[in-house]
């Protein structure tokens, strides 16, 4: 769980259950064609700055984490929403920051310090976008 004073800075504070935030950040559903966009931005964190996603037409796609094509074949919608909000809490070696953890955080750029990089709808779109990614039949 994240700590009290993120309540205090207007942030959702999730509970996390069986390594996975199960209820939404928002009241408003997420909208996967802007998740795509979000993490496609290259000016916000995209997520191809490590992940490769099946898009045909992105030049250059990481290849430091896993691809994200199948990803909602493997993880559920809670588990994905966890991975965004707090990665640590699943794995405290893993590289991957945190899109929507402001506190006790290290090496933070400037531009992030004491804010997440993704609002609570950002990351509800993020995971409704990658709830579209399943394996071809």
């Amino acid at each position: 769980m994240l700590c009290n004073s993120a309540a205090a800075q207007g942030l959702t504070v999730p509970i996390i259950v069986d390594s996975a935030i199960p209820q939404s950040l928002t009241v408003v559903p997420g909208d996967p064609v802007e998740g795509e966009r979000i993490a496609r931005d290259m000016t916000n964190a995209s997520c191809l700055i490590c992940h490769a996603l099946p898009i045909a037409d992105e030049p250059d796609p990481g290849n430091i984490a896993p691809p994200l094509d199948g990803v909602a074949d493997r993880y559920s919608e809670g588990e994905l929403r966890l991975r965004l909000v707090d990665p640590k809490a699943i794995n405290p070696d893993t590289v991957m920051p945190a899109y929507y953890k402001s506190e006790g955080l290290n090496r933070v750029l400037e531009l992030y310090a004491g804010k997440p990089i993704y609002t609570a709808q950002q990351v509800e779109d993020v995971v409704a976008y990658l709830m579209t990614l399943r394996e071809a039949p």
